[in-house]
């Protein structure tokens, strides 16, 4: 499958010394395209790698660029699964990468593309990387979101054996986020063991179990005290801010009672709120320019810290929630 997956790369190379794979990975991890352009590893072994090894575990199918700068990459699995990740271009020279941790979702959101698309299967570690490495292949990256399509706690061993490996693409564990909409079991692994700084975010999207529960049907399975309370933990141990993610639904979860609301639930020293303009994908429409800031002058009056998302790529279906590969 791909060069990075060096347990393939090992059998490959069953009778060349052990130190070739890792020349292999740095290769990969600059971004080399092509075997070829790995010029330390002997003529031959390159030869032998090129014929028994394909350079990546997804073939990209489609590109859509945005005027914004942002590319969306449509890949296929050896299995013929859709994924979508995203490049994100900023004016300040940050390079973003959002990455998918499975092909589909399945916890159907009601407001998010992915959701509504049906659900393959979990991808591999490499399989993350590889999205990871054919924008490292076009440009220098420097941070990652695991925000795409699927929950990556519910694919967390993939999740972080990829983030681990990303520091070797240029992007520190503090400037790589895992994104969870609350599934429990995998943020309580999460919130154990990760000794790395990787930050985490918290797709909420609503300030009471019962709205959330009409969004996001996980909220059923996990409320919201017993998600924010392993929030609180994280932040106990890490002492890092959680980030939420809270997308604006006109007339939906935008009101003025709901920001109150949410500023009295989370505690202004462990979390800091992403308010994120909705980039519809068919049910629900986006809360105008005013009800957003207003919304944020409430949560400011109660010194939560918050930002209004950039959107990226909302031409080309590439922002925030839109992320829906066909079949």
């Amino acid at each position: 499958m791909s060069p990075v997956n060096l347990d393939l790369v090992s059998d490959a190379l069953a009778d060349e010394p052990r130190y070739r794979v890792d020349q292999i990975w740095q290769w990969a991890a600059r971004g080399a395209s092509c075997f070829a352009e790995m010029t330390n590893i002997p003529a031959r072994t390159r030869a032998l790698l090129a014929e028994q090894v394909p350079f990546s575990s997804l073939e990209a199918e489609h590109e859509a660029r945005s005027r914004d700068g942002t590319l969306k990459v449509l890949f296929r699995t050896h299995d013929g699964h859709p994924v979508e990740a995203v490049l994100m271009r900023y004016r300040d020279g940050r390079r973003s990468v959002c990455l998918s941790s499975q092909s589909g979702c399945p916890l159907t959101c009601t407001f998010c593309a992915t959701g509504q698309m049906r659900f393959r299967r979990n991808l591999s570690a490499w399989e993350i990387l590889d999205q990871a490495l054919h924008f490292r292949r076009l440009e220098p990256i420097d941070h990652v979101v695991f925000m795409g399509m699927g929950e990556p706690m519910l694919n967390l061993d993939a999740v972080l054996a990829a983030a681990r490996r990303l520091p070797d693409l240029g992007v520190t564990h503090r400037r790589t986020t895992v994104s969870t909409v609350g599934w429990l079991p995998g943020l309580r692994r999460f919130v154990d063991e990760v000794a790395e700084p990787i930050r985490l975010a918290l797709s909420l999207h609503a300030p009471t179990d019962a709205l959330r529960s009409e969004l996001m049907p996980v909220n059923d399975r996990y409320p919201l005290e017993e998600v924010l309370a392993e929030c609180r933990r994280y932040v106990q141990l890490r002492r890092r801010k959680v980030f939420v993610e809270y997308v604006l639904l006109a007339g939906v979860n935008d009101s003025r009672e709901h920001a109150r609301t949410l500023a009295a639930l989370l505690d202004p020293h462990a979390f800091k709120v992403n308010l994120i303009p909705y980039n519809p994908t068919g049910r629900y429409d986006g809360s105008d320019r005013a009800t957003i800031a207003r919304f944020k002058e409430i949560l400011d009056a109660a010194r939560v810290p918050a930002t209004v998302r950039l959107t990226r790529g909302r031409d080309i279906a590439a922002a925030c929630g839109q992320l829906a590969a066909a079949a």
